[in-house]
Protein backbone atom coordinates (compact mmCIF):
# COMPACT_ATOMS: atom_id res chain seq x y z
CA UNK A 1 0.00 0.00 0.00
CA UNK A 2 0.83 3.58 -0.38
CA UNK A 3 2.28 5.34 2.23
CA UNK A 4 -0.70 6.64 4.40
CA UNK A 5 -1.51 10.47 4.15
CA UNK A 6 -0.92 10.70 8.23
CA UNK A 7 3.14 10.56 7.69
CA UNK A 8 3.22 14.64 7.36
CA UNK A 9 0.96 15.47 10.65
CA UNK A 10 2.38 12.37 12.20
CA UNK A 11 6.11 13.93 11.63
CA UNK A 12 5.56 17.17 12.94
CA UNK A 13 3.92 15.54 15.89
CA UNK A 14 7.39 13.66 16.71
CA UNK A 15 9.28 16.88 15.73
CA UNK A 16 7.31 18.54 18.48
CA UNK A 17 8.02 15.73 21.11
CA UNK A 18 11.99 15.60 19.82
CA UNK A 19 11.69 19.59 20.25
CA UNK A 20 9.64 19.34 23.64
CA UNK A 21 12.47 17.89 25.84
CA UNK A 22 14.35 21.31 25.56
CA UNK A 23 11.56 23.08 27.01
CA UNK A 24 10.71 21.34 30.35
CA UNK A 25 12.11 22.73 33.30
CA UNK A 26 11.72 22.20 37.11
CA UNK A 27 9.02 25.11 36.83
CA UNK A 28 7.14 24.01 34.12
CA UNK A 29 3.48 22.18 34.70
CA UNK A 30 1.00 20.56 32.83
CA UNK A 31 -0.74 23.44 31.91
CA UNK A 32 2.69 25.11 30.34
CA UNK A 33 3.48 22.14 28.78
CA UNK A 34 0.37 21.68 26.99
CA UNK A 35 0.17 25.39 25.84
CA UNK A 36 3.65 25.19 24.92
CA UNK A 37 3.67 21.94 22.59
CA UNK A 38 -0.04 23.54 21.47
CA UNK A 39 1.81 26.11 19.92
CA UNK A 40 4.85 24.44 18.96
CA UNK A 41 2.12 22.33 16.14
CA UNK A 42 0.34 25.65 15.72
CA UNK A 43 4.05 26.99 14.25
CA UNK A 44 4.17 23.76 12.09
CA UNK A 45 0.69 24.60 10.73
CA UNK A 46 -1.60 22.00 12.21
CA UNK A 47 -3.78 24.22 14.99
CA UNK A 48 -6.71 21.58 15.04
CA UNK A 49 -7.16 18.33 16.80
CA UNK A 50 -9.42 15.67 16.31
CA UNK A 51 -9.36 14.45 20.46
CA UNK A 52 -12.15 16.67 21.78
CA UNK A 53 -10.58 20.20 22.63
CA UNK A 54 -7.10 18.69 23.52
CA UNK A 55 -4.25 19.17 21.36
CA UNK A 56 -1.67 18.26 24.23
CA UNK A 57 -2.81 15.99 26.42
CA UNK A 58 -0.11 16.02 29.60
CA UNK A 59 0.47 14.10 33.25
CA UNK A 60 2.80 14.39 35.53
CA UNK A 61 3.83 13.23 38.82
CA UNK A 62 0.91 11.61 40.95
CA UNK A 63 -1.33 12.24 37.79
CA UNK A 64 0.87 9.84 35.42
CA UNK A 65 -0.65 6.61 36.36
CA UNK A 66 -4.19 8.54 35.87
CA UNK A 67 -6.23 6.95 33.03
CA UNK A 68 -8.29 9.66 31.82
CA UNK A 69 -10.42 10.89 28.80
CA UNK A 70 -9.76 14.12 27.02
CA UNK A 71 -13.24 14.66 27.15
CA UNK A 72 -12.93 15.59 30.96
CA UNK A 73 -9.08 16.56 31.18
CA UNK A 74 -8.27 19.51 32.63
CA UNK A 75 -4.30 20.36 32.67
CA UNK A 76 -3.03 20.73 36.37
CA UNK A 77 -0.38 23.68 37.76
CA UNK A 78 1.47 20.77 39.62
CA UNK A 79 5.18 22.05 38.93
CA UNK A 80 7.69 19.20 37.84
CA UNK A 81 10.38 19.82 39.81
CA UNK A 82 13.56 17.83 39.88
CA UNK A 83 12.55 14.55 39.69
CA UNK A 84 9.42 13.50 37.44
CA UNK A 85 8.32 11.72 34.92
CA UNK A 86 6.28 13.60 32.17
CA UNK A 87 3.91 11.97 29.37
CA UNK A 88 2.77 14.12 26.47
CA UNK A 89 0.33 13.03 24.01
CA UNK A 90 -0.25 14.74 20.87
CA UNK A 91 -3.38 14.12 18.83
CA UNK A 92 -3.09 17.31 15.70
CA UNK A 93 -5.23 16.89 12.05
CA UNK A 94 -5.33 18.38 9.27
CA UNK A 95 -8.76 18.07 7.69
CA UNK A 96 -9.63 14.67 8.69
CA UNK A 97 -6.05 13.63 8.52
CA UNK A 98 -4.71 12.94 11.94
CA UNK A 99 -1.46 12.04 14.29
CA UNK A 100 -1.51 10.67 17.10
CA UNK A 101 2.19 10.51 19.14
CA UNK A 102 2.82 9.93 22.88
CA UNK A 103 6.11 10.14 24.65
CA UNK A 104 7.15 9.89 28.24
CA UNK A 105 10.26 12.60 29.41
CA UNK A 106 12.23 11.81 32.20
CA UNK A 107 13.31 14.63 34.79
CA UNK A 108 16.62 13.70 36.92
CA UNK A 109 18.35 16.00 38.83
CA UNK A 110 15.75 19.11 37.35
CA UNK A 111 17.19 17.73 33.38
CA UNK A 112 14.57 16.37 31.11
CA UNK A 113 15.31 13.87 28.64
CA UNK A 114 13.51 11.06 26.41
CA UNK A 115 15.83 8.26 27.71
CA UNK A 116 16.54 8.34 31.32
CA UNK A 117 20.00 7.90 32.62
CA UNK A 118 20.30 4.72 34.92
CA UNK A 119 17.70 5.21 37.03
CA UNK A 120 14.25 4.46 38.13
CA UNK A 121 12.85 5.28 35.31
CA UNK A 122 15.00 3.01 33.47
CA UNK A 123 12.85 -0.36 33.58
CA UNK A 124 9.78 1.32 32.45
CA UNK A 125 11.45 3.05 29.45
CA UNK A 126 12.99 -0.49 28.67
CA UNK A 127 9.83 -2.30 29.05
CA UNK A 128 7.91 -0.05 26.20
CA UNK A 129 10.58 -0.68 24.01
CA UNK A 130 10.65 -3.80 24.18
CA UNK A 131 6.83 -4.15 24.23
CA UNK A 132 6.57 -2.31 20.56
CA UNK A 133 9.26 -4.65 19.40
CA UNK A 134 7.47 -7.56 20.20
CA UNK A 135 4.58 -6.41 18.77
CA UNK A 136 6.11 -6.03 15.59
CA UNK A 137 7.26 -9.23 15.51
CA UNK A 138 3.32 -10.94 16.29
CA UNK A 139 1.16 -8.91 14.43
CA UNK A 140 0.24 -9.54 10.89
CA UNK A 141 -2.58 -8.09 8.84
CA UNK A 142 -4.79 -10.70 9.32
CA UNK A 143 -4.41 -10.84 13.22
CA UNK A 144 -7.44 -9.43 15.17
CA UNK A 145 -7.35 -6.52 17.80
CA UNK A 146 -8.22 -8.92 20.01
CA UNK A 147 -5.42 -11.15 19.53
CA UNK A 148 -3.12 -8.22 20.26
CA UNK A 149 -4.88 -7.16 23.07
CA UNK A 150 -4.21 -10.58 24.49
CA UNK A 151 -0.45 -11.01 23.18
CA UNK A 152 0.24 -7.06 24.73
CA UNK A 153 -1.44 -7.67 28.16
CA UNK A 154 0.37 -11.10 28.87
CA UNK A 155 3.49 -9.05 27.51
CA UNK A 156 2.89 -6.55 29.82
CA UNK A 157 2.28 -8.97 32.46
CA UNK A 158 5.68 -11.10 32.17
CA UNK A 159 7.52 -7.75 32.92
CA UNK A 160 5.82 -7.15 35.73
CA UNK A 161 4.01 -4.22 34.61
CA UNK A 162 0.28 -3.75 34.99
CA UNK A 163 -2.05 -2.29 32.34
CA UNK A 164 -3.11 1.44 33.71
CA UNK A 165 -5.92 1.99 31.03
CA UNK A 166 -9.12 1.28 32.68
CA UNK A 167 -10.49 -0.66 30.22
CA UNK A 168 -6.99 -2.34 29.72
CA UNK A 169 -6.67 -1.26 25.75
CA UNK A 170 -3.83 -0.44 24.12
CA UNK A 171 -4.71 1.10 21.16
CA UNK A 172 -6.96 1.88 18.44
CA UNK A 173 -7.84 2.81 14.82
CA UNK A 174 -6.87 5.64 13.14
CA UNK A 175 -9.72 6.65 10.86
CA UNK A 176 -11.22 10.16 10.05
CA UNK A 177 -14.28 10.37 12.66
CA UNK A 178 -12.73 10.35 16.47
CA UNK A 179 -16.29 7.79 17.56
CA UNK A 180 -15.10 5.72 14.75
CA UNK A 181 -12.76 4.52 16.55
CA UNK A 182 -11.85 0.53 16.76
CA UNK A 183 -10.09 -0.59 19.85
CA UNK A 184 -7.39 -2.95 20.40
CA UNK A 185 -9.74 -4.56 23.47
CA UNK A 186 -10.87 -7.77 24.02
CA UNK A 187 -13.92 -9.34 21.90
CA UNK A 188 -12.70 -6.88 18.81
CA UNK A 189 -12.36 -9.42 15.98
CA UNK A 190 -12.00 -7.13 13.03
CA UNK A 191 -8.39 -7.43 11.93
CA UNK A 192 -5.64 -5.09 11.92
CA UNK A 193 -5.25 -4.76 8.13
CA UNK A 194 -8.56 -3.67 7.94
CA UNK A 195 -7.91 -0.62 9.68
CA UNK A 196 -4.86 1.31 7.41
CA UNK A 197 -3.30 2.21 10.43
CA UNK A 198 -3.60 1.69 14.01
CA UNK A 199 -1.80 3.05 17.45
CA UNK A 200 -0.03 1.02 19.70
CA UNK A 201 0.10 2.59 22.99
CA UNK A 202 0.11 0.70 26.33
CA UNK A 203 0.08 2.93 29.34
CA UNK A 204 1.99 0.84 32.16
CA UNK A 205 3.38 1.09 35.63
CA UNK A 206 5.69 -1.14 37.56
CA UNK A 207 3.16 -2.81 40.00
CA UNK A 208 3.50 -0.90 43.63
CA UNK A 209 5.20 1.86 41.35
CA UNK A 210 4.50 5.40 41.65
CA UNK A 211 4.73 5.88 37.67
CA UNK A 212 2.90 5.72 34.81
CA UNK A 213 4.98 5.55 31.46
CA UNK A 214 3.06 5.44 27.77
CA UNK A 215 5.12 5.24 24.37
CA UNK A 216 2.77 5.80 21.33
CA UNK A 217 3.61 5.25 17.53
CA UNK A 218 1.24 4.89 14.47
CA UNK A 219 1.58 1.67 12.69
CA UNK A 220 0.55 0.28 9.15
CA UNK A 221 1.26 -2.86 6.83
CA UNK A 222 3.23 -2.25 3.74
CA UNK A 223 2.32 -4.82 0.51
CA UNK A 224 4.30 -7.65 1.79
CA UNK A 225 2.32 -7.54 4.88
CA UNK A 226 5.36 -6.29 7.35
CA UNK A 227 4.17 -3.75 10.10
CA UNK A 228 6.07 -0.54 9.53
CA UNK A 229 6.30 2.73 12.18
CA UNK A 230 4.73 5.67 10.45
Amino acid sequence: MPIPLNKPVQAAAKEVLQRLVEYITPESTESSIASTATAMLAERGYSDTWYYDCPAFVLLGSRSKASLSGRVYEPSSEPVGLKNLVTVDLSPRSGDIWGDCARSFYIEEGVARLAPIPSEFRSGYETESRLHQRMRLFVQPDTSFHDLYEFANEQIRLEGFENLDFLGNVGHSICRHRDDRLYIEAGNRRRLGEAGCFTFEPHIGERGGPWGFKHENIYYFDDAGTVIEL
